[in-house]
């Protein structure tokens, strides 16, 4: 991890020493489950420097392959590490440092009775709707996936189970978009079509401010799943993608995640 931050650094002050772009606009792409931390984060920028910050959030895998198709982008913040180290591997960008973690939690409608004890139970119930995001596309639908094959160690058939009953609601192409200034698992809950969805524990409290009757549930132990979260500047990137990346990287940057509840991993313990 510090290997790669330094990398990082080097790269930026030989940039530095080049001419600067006559643009002032940095482009960022960003996982949607960071909108709200990575708003915050590109004001906090902004007043710090001359640049200005456009940003494009959405499900990190359908971003990846706009990038990869030639959307112009110059700082990729996913939530995993695979999709920027694919754009890595084809040389598409430079290395990919990791700069968040979070947690899934399973958000669940008011009225559903379900503890952490029997939340298993409840998900395997064929009258409980269970909602998750869409694997490949959103690296959220591929963790709760992985928090499935997990739980087979709990309950026999449990993943096979879990699977054909998931409905994959969100972070898909064709998806239906909540109501501006909506989270989506709260809106799909609300709406009834899901009793429990598998979300980021983020994404649950923020649902949780729009409706206070919607309870949050970590995940057990036994089928608990983290998230790594990867943030890589592209090739081409102007100086002042660097600068928004290693903005993204410091102490200020890591405590405006940390306060949307995110781990900031290069925090000081």
């Amino acid at each position: 991890m510090l290997s790669r931050v330094l990398l990082l650094v080097v790269t930026m002050m030989e940039l530095f020493a080049m001419p600067a772009f006559a643009s002032d606009l940095v482009l960022l792409h960003a996982a949607g489950s960071l909108r709200g931390a990575l708003t915050e984060v590109a004001q906090a920028f902004e007043k710090s420097s001359s640049l200005k910050v456009q940003a494009k959030f959405g499900a990190s895998g359908l971003l990846r392959d706009e990038i990869a198709a030639g959307a112009k982008a110059e700082v990729f913040a996913s939530a995993n590490m695979e999709h920027p180290q694919a754009l890595a591997n084809a040389k598409r960008s430079r290395p990919v440092v990791l700069f968040a973690r979070n947690r899934l939690c399973a958000l669940v409608r008011p009225g559903l009775a379900v503890t952490r004890d029997t939340l298993l139970e409840r998900m395997l119930d064929p009258n409980v709707k269970l909602g998750t995001s869409t694997p490949k596309a959103d690296p959220s639908g591929d963790y709760a996936f992985e928090a499935f094959s997990k739980a087979e160690a709990v309950r026999p058939n449990a993943r096979t189970t879990l699977e054909s009953k998931a409905l994959q609601l969100t972070g898909g192409a064709t998806s239906a978009a909540p109501p501006a200034g909506r989270s989506a698992y709260g809106w799909h809950i609300a709406e009834g079509r899901a009793d429990i969805f598998i979300a980021y524990c983020t994404a649950a409290r923020d649902a949780e401010k729009e409706n206070p009757g919607l309870q949050t549930i970590a995940l057990p132990d036994a089928f608990a799943v983290g998230a790594d979260y990867g943030l890589t500047v592209m090739a081409d990137a102007s100086p002042g993608g660097y600068q928004l990346a290693m903005f993204i990287l410091s102490s200020e940057g890591q405590r405006i995640l940390a306060a949307y509840g995110f781990s900031a991993p290069t925090l000081p313990q």
